[in-house]
C-alpha cells in the first residue's frame, strides 16, 4: 500500500502552499487528508476550485453541508461524514436531523428536508 506523507504549510510543495492556506482560513486548520493532497499540487488546486463552486453557489453554508454530509453517507466515507457530522452542527443544522441523515433517514426539520431530494431505502 503506498502511504503519502501529510504536509503542513513548512513541507507542502511549493505549488500546494497557496492552496493550503485557502483551505486553513476556510477549515481553520488543515485536515491531515488535504494534507496528503498536498503531496500533488495539481490536486490540491483542483480541490480549491472545486471547493470555490460548491460554497460560490445559492445554497448556505448550512445547506452545503447538508448536502455534503449526505453525498458522504451515501458513499459510506467515514472521514468525510465526521468531517460534515462537525461542520454541519457548527452550521447550527438540528442535531436530530444530523443524526437523520447519518443513518440514511429524513431529516425532520423543514430546512433540512428542502435542500435534498429524499428516497425510500
Amino acid at each position: 500500500m503506498t502511504t503519502f506523507p501529510v504536509h503542513g504549510m513548512q513541507s507542502a510543495p511549493e505549488g500546494s502552499k497557496q492552496a493550503l492556506k485557502q483551505l486553513q482560513s476556510a477549515f481553520g486548520t488543515i485536515p491531515n487528508l488535504i494534507g496528503a493532497m498536498s503531496t500533488s499540487p495539481v490536486l490540491i488546486n483542483s480541490l480549491v476550485g472545486l471547493f470555490g463552486k460548491v460554497h460560490g453557489g445559492s445554497f448556505t453554508e448550512a445547506q452545503v453541508q447538508i448536502v455534503l454530509l449526505t453525498d458522504a453517507v451515501t458513499n459510506a466515507s467515514t472521514w468525510a461524514v465526521a468531517f460534515h457530522t462537525a461542520l454541519a452542527l457548527k452550521e447550527g443544522i438540528d442535531p436530530s436531523d444530523v443524526l437523520a441523515i447519518r443513518e440514511g433517514r429524513r431529516p425532520r426539520t423543514a430546512n433540512s428536508q428542502r435542500c435534498l431530494l429524499w428516497r425510500r431505502r
